[in-house]
């Protein structure tokens, strides 16, 4: 089992550091990620969270797979919902993204406790 708490902790470090040294270029980032996913638009943020993760498994990036599952079930995401988006990437993206499921499945157990 991947510790994706860890790995979220890994996420947030980079983010923050870049943040720092490079304000100029991370914090755009940091404003498109929040007007693309977190808020509510003509999409709610759930949706396009679900949305991210899909794209995240399909990538296969873990860092990004431990961010959204922790924003979805903290926006009030189901197991279900969670692994049904992952679903889509595995048709869009093939067999690997089944593999990366396991990254979303520790995630979902790890951020529910």
């Amino acid at each position: 089992m991947v510790d994706m708490k860890e790995t979220l902790d890994e996420a947030t470090k980079t983010s923050t550091a870049l943040g720092k040294e490079y304000p100029r270029l991370m914090g755009p980032f940091g404003v498109l990620k929040r007007h693309t996913v977190e808020d509510d638009g003509a999409l709610p943020s759930k949706t396009k969270r679900l949305i991210a993760l899909a794209l995240a498994v399909a990538d296969g990036c873990e860092w990004c797979m431990a961010l959204h599952v922790k924003g979805l079930l903290d926006a009030g995401a189901t197991k279900d919902e969670i692994i049904e988006a992952c679903f889509v990437s595995v048709l869009m993206a093939g067999g690997s993204a089944v593999f990366h499921m396991g990254l979303v499945m520790d995630a979902i157990e790890q951020f529910s406790k």
